[in-house]
């Protein structure tokens, strides 16, 4: 069904996709080539939410040259009004007469209903091409549009005996400072970083992304999530005061202490408890995602990110393990107090081993 040349163009068009990786939030990252006669005439790539699509950038740089041309999109051409026209249209007025898209878009808006305009219009269309590249892109997207929740992606820093801290605490600095920067990466990506109260207690952490970008593509701060079922959070924690947005999740209903805390950027939510006195998890990603939250970013201590695993609500974990050891007195890497038996073991599959300076960064999802 596809030529070599349409895997050329398309993996060109998921290379341009990958430029919007810190981006287009909440949209997905989508790339586009546009090829006549053998020859690019115009691509373009998703640069940020509200601006034109990947599409459009590309027929803006072909011009008349689209007239007649083949269209690789790594995400099936929207038809909707949103705030932006539909790319369908857009290609259709152009003259593009092949519209080759990696998946179909999983947004219920478009669902198919792009290529059909695209055929309607008498558009020859055709999808799959390196589809699972092209989802690999956008993991929370698809996930929020298929599940109503976002992508969770928990990251732990550990020894090589498995410990994420000294018994007091202590816990800076694990890793490298390799290992440190790829994080910050990971978090440039994300929607949100989530992290439990906790972790705000012990360690007042920032949270927010310290990468430097072109001044015309400025960084996007990812939304700063805290759960906090009590609304323990301490009015003067750091991160309530920096850059960003920061939301606090929480089950209590004390008004005062909810006053304390909220300000400019700062706002608190309630939402039920369970039976435990906890905020149930499966309703936090569920809130989050009817938010328009894609990937979560989790940097949490074992309970919470326990809790997630538990739940099988962890997408993917992303371990980085330094090369020494702290004792069997440290902590560890999650709390999971109702696994007894050998049975019990909750089974990981491995994605990718790789150094990140001195230290290993693993990547792992739940097995099925």
């Amino acid at each position: 069904m596809f030529t070599a040349d349409d895997h050329l163009y398309m993996a060109r068009a998921l290379r341009l996709a990958a430029r919007g990786l810190y981006t287009t939030d909440p949209n997905p990252r989508v790339g586009c080539v546009l090829v006549r006669d053998g020859q690019v005439v115009g691509e373009g790539w998703h640069e940020r939410a509200g601006d034109a699509h990947a599409e459009i950038n590309a027929l803006r740089q072909a011009g008349e040259r689209a007239a007649g041309a083949t269209a690789y999109v790594t995400l099936e051409p929207c038809c909707h009004h949103g705030r932006t026209p539909p790319c369908s249209q857009a290609l259709i007025d152009a003259g593009v007469t092949r519209v080759v898209a990696a998946m179909p878009d999983p947004n219920p808006l478009v669902a198919g209903n792009g290529l059909a305009a695209l055929e309607a219009a008498g558009v020859s269309t055709v999808s799959g091409l390196l589809a699972a590249e092209a989802e690999a892109l956008n993991p929370g997207f698809v996930m929020r549009m298929r599940h109503a929740r976002p992508w969770v992606r928990c990251k732990l820093a550990m020894s090589l005996d498995g410990r994420t801290a000294m018994q007091d605490g202590e816990s800076r600095w694990i890793t490298g400072e390799a290992a440190r920067r790829d994080v910050q990466h990971l978090r440039a990506r994300s929607s949100a970083i989530m992290t439990g109260i906790g972790t705000v207690l012990a360690d007042d952490p920032s949270l927010n992304v310290r990468l430097e970008r072109e001044a015309d593509v400025p960084l996007l701060q990812p939304l700063r999530v805290i759960i906090d079922s009590r609304l323990r959070t301490p009015p003067t924690a750091k991160l309530l005061d920096l850059p960003g947005e920061t939301l606090i999740l929480t089950g209590s209903t004390d008004a005062g202490r909810e006053a304390l805390l909220t300000r400019p950027g700062v706002s608190v939510d309630t939402l039920p408890l369970n039976v435990a006195g906890q905020l149930n998890l499966q309703h936090v990603l569920q809130y989050l995602g009817s938010a328009g939250i894609n990937e979560v970013h989790v940097e949490a201590g074992a309970v919470l990110c326990g809790a997630l695993l538990a739940d099988r609500l962890v997408d993917e974990l992303v371990i980085y393990v330094a090369p020494h050891l702290m004792g069997d007195a440290a902590r560890g890497l999650f709390a999971l107090p109702g696994l007894q038996h050998m049975a019990q073991r909750i089974a990981l599959s491995i994605q990718e081993v790789r150094a990140v300076g001195k230290d290993l960064r693993i990547t792992a999802r739940l097995a099925d």
